[in-house]
């Protein structure tokens, strides 16, 4: 479907003074008039129901769940799958804030995100916790003081904390790297280190890394560490189980090592991240 195109700006929906606008929409059953393009960037998540999904020349079906980065070239236009009226959210913020993260934390951000240099726009299917995380992260800015500091907090957290980057994957990944990706969460895998994330795969060693590094920015070996260190943070939080014995529930043996991947990933060592936790969790009895 081809149809006119107009370009929405920035300052049509916030102030000189406020630094990103927040939506919760429901979007027409009726076919769209336009699609758009924008001078800014767009975090849009359905919220609720289904949409079609015109974007730059094709059209795909968006779930509930469904988080999509837009970036400002990104032409596109939405409508309600026929059946019931779908919801959105839907947030805007400034070409520049997204160059200072990008500047600033290119390292864990350039290509992906907002970043992207990709044909379409990343896009992925949150369920569960990791749902529900963003979905709450994106309702607090409705009534937040439209700060700079404020969406820059909200988008860092976003894409460093509540999505779990360690354990993403992109929907328009290949069907099998998706399955290896689930298979990685259980520890009969993930134990195995990078040689049980390849088993699952099922391809050749070469043809794995060069698509993990594709679709998640990580080689196989730093893409199950990191949820090997997201399941030992969770044994040292809630279990009294000693340090070294957590290490090697997770698959390291490596003592050393263990300790060097845990303060990289969450800046302590695993003593220092328990009794943090365990003050925590007294604090709030």
């Amino acid at each position: 479907m081809r149809l006119p195109q107009k370009i929405f700006k920035i300052d049509t929906y916030i102030a000189p003074d406020e630094a990103y606008h927040f939506t919760r929409k429901e979007i027409p059953l009726d076919p769209p008039l336009i699609e758009h393009s924008h001078d800014f960037f767009e975090l849009l998540m359905v919220e609720q129901g289904a949409v079609h999904h015109w974007i730059n020349g094709l059209e795909e079906r968006l779930e509930a769940g469904t988080l999509v980065f837009l970036r400002p070239s990104d032409r596109h236009a939405l409508q309600s799958v026929p059946g019931a009226t779908a919801r959105i959210l839907n947030v805007m913020f400034r070409a520049d804030t997204a160059a200072h993260l990008v500047e600033r934390y290119g390292r864990d951000l350039g290509g992906r995100f907002f970043w992207s240099e990709r044909a379409l726009p990343m896009t992925l299917h949150l369920e569960g916790p990791q749902r529900e995380r963003a979905v709450n992260a994106m309702l607090t800015l409705d009534t937040a003081h439209r700060s700079l500091t404020r969406i820059e907090h909200f988008l860092l957290s976003v894409m460093t904390h509540v999505l779990d980057t360690g354990a993403i994957v992109e929907d328009r990944a290949p069907a099998w790297l998706i399955r290896a990706c689930r298979a990685a969460r259980e520890p009969r895998v993930f134990r195995q280190g990078a040689e049980g994330f390849l088993a699952v795969a099922g391809r050749s060693q070469e043809h794995v890394c060069r698509q993990t590094r594709r679709h998640l920015g990580l080689s196989p070996t730093q893409y199950v560490n990191r949820i090997r260190i997201q399941h030992a943070a969770m044994l040292l939080a809630g279990t009294d189980r000693d340090i070294a014995g957590v290490a090697r529930d997770c698959g390291f043996e490596n003592l050393s090592y263990f300790h060097r991947l845990f303060r990289h990933q969450y800046g302590s060592t695993p003593r220092g991240y328990r009794l943090r936790h365990v003050r925590r969790g007294r604090s709030e009895a």
